[in-house]
């Protein structure tokens, strides 16, 4: 583990991270410039970019886990670079909707926010992950103070439990649910860790004690 340590420090770790991210985006554009994403490339834009997102959410929320059960501390350099992928695709899932799908008619996405559950689900994990991108910063993380930027950063366990959500309202259309329940068991199994850890740091000190 000290050669994938030494690896993870080095000065072109994260900017690899960044370029390994920005792939997928990459092969959607040149997917569509060359007219490569079948019959609805809209519908492929829209459902390609909210599937990176989760995607990119699992990889962000392992971080915590892969780090202590591998040892491997320096992982947490890669947090941020991830969590920030997942607002990249978030950005790119709502402007494919806003214009593929809505042609930018800001009345009609509005009352198409309000009409349908999936879309307001949707949009609600936005306004979130909006907040935790901005605040992903160390001046955010000065301002604000380390508990206070901890407790609004948990508000991550929102963002994935609305991206299923929306995902399985999406999907329920089609009654196509194995992705749905993919993503569902890993987020949910990645939080479920989060919380058992949280649990056993906080019973500690009243045994101790």
């Amino acid at each position: 583990m000290r050669g994938l340590g030494g690896m993870l420090l080095s000065a072109w770790a994260k900017p690899m991270a960044c370029l390994l991210g920005l792939l997928p985006c990459a092969f959607l554009v040149h997917g569509a410039l060359l007219e490569q994403l079948g019959p609805n490339p809209a519908e492929a834009l829209i459902r390609s970019t909210g599937e990176w997102t989760l995607r990119f959410l699992c990889l962000a929320l392992a971080v915590t886990p892969l780090r202590v059960m591998a040892g491997v501390p320096t992982l947490a350099r890669f947090r941020r670079t991830l969590g920030l992928l997942v607002y990249f695709y978030a950005v790119l899932h709502l402007l494919s909707y806003c214009g593929f799908d809505m042609g930018l008619e800001w009345m009609e996405i509005a009352r198409d926010i309000w009409k349908r559950p999936f879309i307001l689900v949707g949009f609600l994990a936005f306004v979130l992950l909006t907040a935790l991108a901005l605040t992903s910063f160390d001046r955010a993380i000065r301002a604000l103070g380390a508990r206070r930027w901890q407790a609004l950063h948990r508000a991550v366990y929102a963002v994935a439990a609305l991206g299923v959500l929306h995902f399985f309202w999406m999907r329920s259309g089609k009654n196509d649910f194995v992705e749905v329940l993919v993503y569902a068991a890993i987020l949910g199994g990645l939080l479920t860790w989060r919380v058992q850890r949280r649990l056993r740091s906080a019973i500690r000190p009243v045994r101790a004690g």
